[in-house]
């Protein structure tokens, strides 16, 4: 039994250090340091034992934690016959045996089947616990089940045996480390199997053996995956968890497992599902993120169902009927799915504890919240599509305050906008009352509101008599028109957490979000805002501009973590300094006008990310660990005597920060241009000396490619040592005079000295850097910067290569050899620079061309570009070539696909291309559909073309018939206005890279051609993407080929013709808009 790969090599920890960190699992308020420290003696033995390594001592600590602090007790731990067992696999753990053994057996169980987990799927609590009681491993009455399994789940993190995700503040999900889940595989291997693609045995144990669970976790592609038909043979399988592709046949089926109680599978043929009905002892049914559209009728069938988790099944709409004959049924989640209605009856299933994704739909007086109303038992309820709730009593028929075992709500709703494109004071008022009605009961402890659209925020969130004083956790996210932050939050005694993300309509947070109150009605003391706040994030709030909070109102005693991202904030407010005493952890990211930092005494951690106005951070005398990432006019750092590491990020710095030789981190960490990193590499020599040499260890990187560590420099003062791998070459400074002077350089180069920089930190490497023969006509070497100078000059210039040659003093073959050598290298490294566009990306794109060509839903502009070479030494011939290329608004080239010039017209081009394939396979351009009629009509991505492209459900061509109608004439207008961005992305080509133009020899290997044109584009490229405000060259129109015979199939027509008439219907409405701006 091997460790979970990748089984890396962990630093061991010095004993004080290991004592420190074993005293800290078990410090708590229930326990002091000092009762520990009395224990120091065993304890230091103790962690002598798990020979220094992290994961031990914690594991040893969560076990000491179930002990009274007693000497006897520790000395039992340490004299338990476990640390002495032989026969285990040297990967596996004796500290882990221990806290095994130490398990009451029933938790033993839980333990054994989280190791099964795939680690490739995200798991959350509910369905961990879910999974417990289905297998039977918690015994209890039926209403304390979920209660039973929270516990046992808290114990094994208690224990260090799973770990929390500090993504998720609420712990529901944790991470188990790769020794533990080796381990508990190790101890189970007798009941289990644990698969993973690749492995060549898998097969052969299946046959051989019989296993009461399976777990297999699958790449995507079907030649990696497991065959179905393999699993055939294991009749007492009792749990099976796939995640990744399994190759399934239509004629494949679950009935070969009578004894099955747990499935999850993330690929799953319909075929199966149809056949689920089999399964007589199933209880959780997991088809997480598959694309099943509906579940079996048949499903009714099953009495023993527990759990159905549909969560991420885009494709499913509909519940069978027979869904209200399942009376065990605790658990269901559509989260995510595309579920639109409820069926009548679903008020049946009085066993649900947990209901996640709840459509809220309306049926004439009929609406589905009226289901939830007799479901009393409900402890987890999540509710979508609340905007379509049309009357208050209707969401009052849910009776949620009445629910009094409910600690978690999840209520989410999508704005409705008008024909103005603005959500109208209508549906606002609407919304309020509806949500007015859906006040939780008092037991609650986690509420999730998002997409909420009205003015005021509910009463319940905003009344000085809350109804929520057991509320730990509240999320509210996507607030489009509140002003105000819930008030009345301040005074909730055991709120934990708060988290506020994108509340555009928020300027001012004012006094009354961090009101004190009484203690009591008959008290004079005041208890401070936000008692027991621990973690606040105001995410989002863009038009936030004050934040009001005096020296001397208190608040946020106990505040650790305080994130601050995308506002316009000036300064943070004097009370935060003084009043927030426990604050340790300050993240503030894009707050542009943030101009200093200061007398923050507790702050021990810091991250500040792209401040653009920051000029000063002073006076924090326990910081210990500083990052800073593009925060460029920061000249001031003082009063941080205890900053042990500094980690500095900004591609743009030519030089290090003077403040560096007046602060003294051990550790320094740095992110930079590869032309700082050379002059850090330069060490004594350089100019960068004097700010770094006297801190303990120096880390500096710059990238390459898509690596952001390419490049380094490693340094250690005492004893000193530096490492880099930044070459000789590019250590030498460029001699060549047009380095000199940079205006002339940028105005000849048509690039800044950034990019430049970038450009050569990209080509270096063997191609370019093993080229000594390269010298000047006086011996001397070319430097990689003087390479990098000639290659450009040639492929920029209209000069023969002779002038070229004589201005930089080198040879004609140096110029051309340099020029291939550098094309090449392009070629290879930059190819990130040239990938079709993520759905990321693509959505960017989209509303670029929308807004500036009123174009929607297009992804890009198909051209043809005509290149020419002149004749070279061998041949007096002309080559000429054809690309056909994809234009994005931004001039860049997203495509490009070759053929030789007058060979191939536009259509056999295009059909011969890796677009037309990949379009056709829906592979390319499936994204986001655009809806442009109100019965439903949906025309999809596509790109714009010429008439000399056939017309294509995902390429749309101009009308081109003599008389048009207005819908044809308006689509023909933007169409044309749309493709000006492709004519004016080819003349800044040619303009720039005039090889194009046959300025330039044709090179002896057909390949070096291709990569010095796909060169050229990437150069394009690379420069549009690091100068966002270069000057657009003036277009050069070229004549396009003449009108041709179209052959358009039936639904690119139909969609052409949505999509004109939809612009037609669009025009007034925009033109109207303009009016009103206007006026």
């Amino acid at each position: 039994m091997k460790a979970v790969l990748p089984y890396h090599h962990v630093n061991k920890l010095e004993e004080e250090d290991a004592w420190s960190l074993l005293k800290k699992q078990i410090v708590s308020s229930k326990t002091n340091g000092h009762e520990i420290d009395m224990l120091k003696d065993i304890g230091l033995q103790i962690v002598a034992k798990c020979d220094g390594l992290p994961l031990s001592i914690k594991v040893m600590g969560g076990l000491l934690c179930q002990k009274d602090n007693k000497r006897r007790d520790w000395e039992m731990v340490l004299d338990d016959s476990i640390w002495s067992v032989s026969g285990m696999p040297e990967e596996l753990n004796h500290a882990v045996y221990l806290s095994y053994e130490d398990l009451p057996s029933s938790i033993k169980q839980c333990f054994l089947c989280y190791s099964l987990l795939p680690k490739a799927a995200l798991f959350r609590r509910d369905n961990i616990i879910a999974m417990w009681i289905g297998e039977g491993f918690l015994h209890g009455t039926s209403d304390d089940l979920e209660e039973l399994g929270s516990k046992y789940y808290k114990e094994l993190i208690l224990r260090n045996l799973i770990e929390p995700d500090a993504y998720y503040v609420d712990q529901r999900v944790c991470n188990m480390h790769d020794v533990v889940r080796s381990f508990a595989q190790y101890v189970s291997r007798d009941e289990a199997l644990v698969a993973h693609s690749g492995e060549t045995d898998v097969v052969t144990k299946l046959h051989v053996h019989e296993f009461l669970q399976i777990s297999v976790e699958n790449k995507a592609s079907e030649s990696d995956g497991l065959d179905w038909s393999s699993l055939q043979a294991q009749k007492t399988l009792r749990t099976l968890m796939s995640v990744g592709h399994l190759n399934m046949k239509p004629s494949d089926s679950l009935g070969n497992f009578p004894c099955l109680r747990t499935l999850c599978i993330e690929s799953a043929h319909v075929a199966l599902v149809r056949s689920v009905h089999k399964l007589k002892h199933l209880r959780y049914l997991s088809l997480e993120n598959t694309d099943i559209s509906s579940l079996p009728d048949s499903i009714g069938k099953m009495k023993f169902l527990q759990y159905i988790n549909l969560a991420g099944c885009k494709q499913f709409v509909k519940l069978p009927d027979s869904i209200v004959k399942l009376a065990q049924l605790r658990y269901l989640n559509f989260n995510n799915t595309s579920i639109n209605g409820i069926p009548k009856g679903f008020r049946d299933l009085a066993n649900l504890r947990i209901i996640d994704g709840f459509p809220a739909r309306m049926d004439g007086e009929w609406c589905s919240l009226e289901e939830l109303g007799p479901l009393y038992q409900l402890k987890h309820v999540g509710i979508q599509g609340l905007e379509n709730v049309t009357a208050s009593l209707s969401a009052a028929k849910a009776k949620l305050s009445e629910k009094v075992h409910i600690t978690h709500l999840n209520l989410k709703c999508s704005s409705v906008l008008g024909d103005n494109g603005m959500i109208e004071e209508e549906e606002q008022q609407r919304i309020e009352v509806v949500f007015d009605e859906l006040c939780p009961p008092p037991r609650l402890e986690i509420l999730f509101v998002e997409g909420y659209f009205g003015r005021r925020l509910p009463r319940w969130m905003m009344s000085s008599d809350l109804p929520l004083n057991s509320l730990r956790i509240l999320f509210i996210c996507d607030l489009a028109c509140c002003t105000q932050l819930p008030d009345g939050s301040c005074q909730l005694p055991y709120l934990e957490f708060i988290q506020i993300e994108r509340a555009p309509a928020i300027k001012r947070v004012g006094s009354e979000f961090m009101q004190s109150c009484h203690q009591s009605p008959h008290s004079s003391k005041m208890v401070p805002a936000f008692p027991r706040l621990q973690k606040m994030n105001l995410i989002g709030m863009v038009e936030w501009e004050e934040w009001e909070w005096e020296e001397q109102v208190q608040a946020f005693p106990v505040l650790q973590e305080l994130f601050l991202e995308h506002c316009k904030l000036k300064c943070l407010p004097p009370g935060l300094a003084s009043q927030a005493s426990a604050l340790n952890n300050l993240h503030i990211y894009y707050v542009h006008s943030l101009i200093s930092l200061a007398n923050f005494p507790s702050l021990v951690e810091l991250k500040l990310n792209e401040i653009l106005d920051l000029e000063m951070i002073t006076n924090l005398p326990r910081l210990q660990k500083l990052t800073i990432e593009d925060c460029p006019k920061l000249k001031a750092l003082e009063g941080v005597p205890a900053l042990q590491r500094l980690i500095l990020t900004d591609k743009d710095m030519e030089t290090l920060p003077e403040y560096m030789g007046c602060i003294n981190p051990r550790h320094f960490e740095l992110y930079c241009s590869l032309a700082l990193l050379a002059s850090i590499a330069a060490a004594q020599s350089g100019p960068e000396w004097d700010k770094f040499n006297h801190i303990e260890h120096v880390k500096a990187y710059a990238c390459g490619d898509d690596n952001s560590r390419k490049w380094y420099v490693l340094y250690t003062a005492n004893p000193y040592n530096l490492e880099t791998n930044v070459g000789l070459s590019f250590l030498s400074r460029g001699t060549l005079t047009f380095l000199e002077d940079t205006q002339r350089f940028e105005s000849l180069f048509k690039m800044t000295r950034k990019t430049f920089s970038y450009i050569c930190s990209l080509v270096m490497g063997p191609s370019m850097e093993d080229m000594n023969s390269c010298t000047f006509i006086d011996g001397r070497v070319l430097s990689l910067q003087d390479r990098v100078v000639v290659a450009l000059r040639r492929l920029q210039c209209t000069e023969p290569t002779e002038t070229i040659a004589s201005s930089v003093g080198v040879s004609e073959s140096t110029v051309l050899l340099v020029t291939e050598r550098f094309a090449a290298a392009v070629w290879q490294e930059a190819d990130h620079h040239f990938l079709w566009p993520d759905s990321r990306q693509t959505d960017k794109i989209k509303s670029m061309f929308y807004k500036i060509h009123n174009m929607h839903n297009c992804c890009g502009v198909i051209c043809t570009i005509d290149t020419t070479f002149g004749p070279n030494c061998d041949h007096e011939k002309i080559e000429s070539t054809q690309m056909q290329v994809i234009v994005d608004p931004e001039m860049r080239f997203r495509n490009i696909w070759f053929g030789p010039a007058g060979r191939l017209n536009h259509l056999n081009r295009l059909y011969d291309s890796e677009l037309f394939q990949e379009c056709e396979k829906g592979t390319w351009l499936n994204g986001s559909k655009l809806k442009v009629a109100l019965d439903g009509p949906e025309v999809g991505e596509y790109i714009i073309g010429d008439a000399g492209y056939p017309l294509l459900p995902w390429l749309l061509t101009p009308y081109h018939e003599e008389d048009h109608s207005d819908y044809k004439a308006e689509f023909n207008r933007r169409h044309s206005a749309a493709t000006t961005c492709a004519m004016k992305a080819v003349a800044r080509l040619k303009d720039t890279w005039k090889c194009l133009q046959g300025e330039m020899p044709s090179p002896v290997n057909p390949n070096t051609l291709i990569q010095i044109i796909y060169g050229c584009c990437m150069l394009h490229n690379i420069v549009i993407e690091m100068e966002d405000d270069a000057a657009m060259l003036s277009s050069k129109w070229r004549n396009y080929s003449k009108e041709v015979r179209q052959l358009a199939k039936e639904d690119a027509v139909r969609a052409r013709d949505m999509l004109s008439q939809y612009f037609l219907a669009s025009r007034s409405s925009e033109s109207g808009e303009q009016d009103d701006e206007a006026a």
